[in-house]
């Protein structure tokens, strides 16, 4: 324990003996089997596409899924998914927005009047309002739920990993020298907090020509294999640029992709 410790282990990262966070409790008409959060050191790498995708091929195999959208400030995960309704609510909790195809969605999107506001929120209050997407939604039956974190490590990473019960850790990338870099802090953050990171996922990592049929490497070869060996994560994988995924992405219609680029990238998560 630090000499300057305030013994208020919420809002402290360190990672003592001492150290005692009760997790929040899911709501009583819930049963929630799998957690994974998708994270990253950065913006702008792909998490909100990676966590669709991943939510996507969960409920392709046949298990019930769900979103928790953590992004607070920045959440795009109803547009991807096409969900415009807005969620509803009784004196037992909040009722998730499902999807075309039954995923389950909770989204700061889906409580505004007008998706296009702006949620000008104080960190403390941000936390406080995923811990609630948590504890306050009726999520019923889940098998695989993907929290899609906003970037970096700060409140939000550290709320999630601190008071909700992950069962591991998804880290999103692309193939530049600096993103690789600040993968190194969301590694060492999921080291800190004692929570499993199941894989790894290089986005953008390289386009096929519509002509020639062959891989063109727009930011320069990444090297993912090579952080993965390094932090010992055996399960990795690559999503190219995908015109296709981008305009079902823009078209609410993510769940008709056809593409299998997390097929066994999925597979090797819950094996």
């Amino acid at each position: 324990m630090s000499e300057n410790c305030t013994h208020d282990c919420s809002t402290c990262s360190q990672n003592c003996e001492h150290r005692e966070i009760p997790k929040e409790k899911l709501n009583s008409f819930s049963k929630v089997k799998r957690v994974y959060a998708v994270v990253s050191g950065k913006g702008g790498v792909g998490k909100s596409l990676v966590s669709s995708l991943l939510a996507v091929e969960s409920s392709r195999q046949g298990y019930k899924t769900a979103i928790l959208d953590a992004d607070v400030t920045g959440p795009s995960i109803p547009k991807v998914f096409g969900a415009q309704q807005r969620a509803e609510a009784n004196d037992s909790g909040i009722f998730p927005v499902e999807s075309k195809l039954g995923t389950k969605i909770m989204s700061i999107n889906l409580l505004l009047e007008n998706p296009a506001d702006p949620v000008v929120w104080r960190g403390p209050v941000i936390a406080g309002a995923v811990k609630q997407f948590w504890s306050d939604v009726i999520w019923g039956d889940v098998d695989n739920m993907f929290i899609d974190c906003p970037p970096g490590t700060g409140d939000v990473p550290l709320t999630i990993f601190q008071s909700l019960p992950i069962d591991g850790i998804i880290i999103v990338t692309s193939p530049q020298d600096l993103v690789s870099m600040i993968v190194e802090k969301a590694v060492k953050m999921a080291q800190l907090m004692n929570v499993p990171i199941v894989g790894i996922v290089e986005n953008m990592a390289y386009f096929v020509c519509d002509k020639c049929n062959e891989k063109h490497y727009v930011f320069g070869k990444g090297n993912v294999k090579q952080i993965a060996a390094v932090n010992q994560i055996e399960n990795y994988c690559q999503i190219p640029f995908d015109k296709t995924i981008a305009n079902l992405c823009d078209r609410g219609l993510i769940e008709l992709h056809e593409a299998t680029y997390l097929e066994e990238f999925f597979k090797n998560i819950i094996k």
